[in-house]
């Protein structure tokens, strides 16, 4: 199931203020502590290539994988570029054969993983795709500020010349699967018809513990190296909403 659905029309615009050239900045510093001479990257869950697009810009070969049909329609629209790929798949399941010198995904693509399973599914595909001497990096919603500061109703509105934009995000916490239902309602009213329409989807996350993502990378046979607050580098606390998580292959010795 394509949880952007209607969601993908509207996402770069929903966006349009995300800082991705900072974001990227951090992410290279990142790949360049970490993997000196890195040169290819696996992006997972790379939505509609923002981030494999500036990634490609700075030299390293790209191949950005979703599983939604509709925002790699959108990314694949992006500048041709021939350090820059994009393929349908499922991060669950996916298997390419190949190795990369970095696994990466980002803006919270692994708390999409709500279930165990799917979780530990990801972590292998993580895993199967990394060189000996490469690292992944993703970004996952905190569990302890997820508990002390709860998603609140949010209400966003933008426009272009085309249309006006409200979405309605309405939280639904349930402690014991760790899980927010993000209900999305939105509506779009076309300027040069005055024609307006509404769609709701709801995108179930899931908030993670530090304990429980080492134990399920040990799992998949891969090790936390560090885990930081997103883009601050700071050390996480109860007001971490979003943290960053690098890890490698495990040496053969802790298996």
């Amino acid at each position: 199931m394509d949880p952007f659905s209607g969601y993908a029309a509207y996402y770069n615009m929903l966006y349009k203020d995300k800082d991705y050239r900072g974001e990227v900045e951090y992410i290279d510093k990142l790949i360049k502590e970490n993997v000196s001479e890195a040169k290819t990257i696996l992006d997972l869950g790379c939505g509609t290539g923002n981030h494999a697009q500036l990634l490609a810009e700075r030299n390293y070969k790209v191949n950005g994988v979703d599983v939604s049909e509709n925002m790699l329609s959108i990314a694949k629209q992006i500048p041709p570029n021939p350090n820059l790929s994009f393929q349908h798949g499922d991060i669950r399941s996916l298997n390419l054969g190949n190795k990369y010198d970095i696994v990466l995904s980002l803006f919270h693509v692994m708390s999409y993983q709500t279930k165990t399973t799917d979780l530990l599914s990801a972590f292998h595909t993580l895993h199967n795709h990394l060189n000996e001497s490469g690292v992944f990096l993703f970004d996952c919603w905190f569990g302890p500020a997820v508990m002390k500061s709860p998603p609140s109703v949010r209400i966003k509105r933008l426009e272009d010349d085309m249309v006006r934009i409200i979405r309605i995000a309405e939280p639904v916490m349930y402690p014991t699967k760790n899980t927010v239902d993000v209900n999305y309602e939105m509506i779009v009213q076309y300027k040069s018809s005055g024609v307006m329409s509404t769609f709701k989807e709801t995108h179930t996350m899931r908030y993670l513990f530090v304990p429980e993502i080492e134990i399920l990378l040990r799992q998949a046979k891969l090790t936390m190296i560090a885990c930081e607050e997103w883009m601050t580098r700071k050390k996480p606390d109860f007001d971490t909403w979003n943290i960053m998580i690098i890890g490698k292959i495990s040496p053969p010795e802790t298996l």
